[in-house]
């Protein structure tokens, strides 16, 4: 897409601290500053998000992401990782490319990446009648 920041990136148009890349995937800094180590996995062809992602590219996604999280614990010095995802503008997805934040862990490092949830309104068997599938 001409006017995604993340294809920009991936093509080269837009430098980007890249850590990993390969044919169909690229994992690179995030510049937010919000964490050390926030690193973004993105498909280099385009797709919105998860919903609009085919399986194919979204295996190719998920691969990178492991070996990146592999490295950051095996090579880096940290212990874990959150994996972190939007999917679409109703769950918060700033960024209309799909991807995958991964945020490096360490024992008590102080940083809380879990959501905080206010609670369940609807009783867990109703939910369950209309989810199962």
């Amino acid at each position: 897409m001409d006017d995604c920041i993340f294809c920009k990136i991936a093509s080269g148009e837009i430098q980007g601290l890249r850590i990993y890349e390969n044919e169909e995937t690229l994992a690179f800094m995030d510049i937010a500053k919000d964490v050390d180590g926030h690193i973004l996995v993105i498909p280099k062809a385009h797709c919105k998000n998860i919903l609009d992602c085919d399986p194919e590219t979204l295996s190719a996604v998920m691969q990178t992401v492991k070996i990146v999280a592999d490295h950051l614990v095996e090579n880096c010095g940290y212990e874990g990782v959150n994996l972190l995802n939007a999917s679409d503008e109703s769950a918060g997805q700033s960024v209309p490319h799909f991807h995958i934040h991964i945020i490096p862990r360490k024992r008590d490092d102080g940083i809380d990446a879990w959501p905080k949830f206010e609670g369940a309104k609807e009783d867990i068997h109703s939910v369950f009648e209309k989810l199962k599938m």
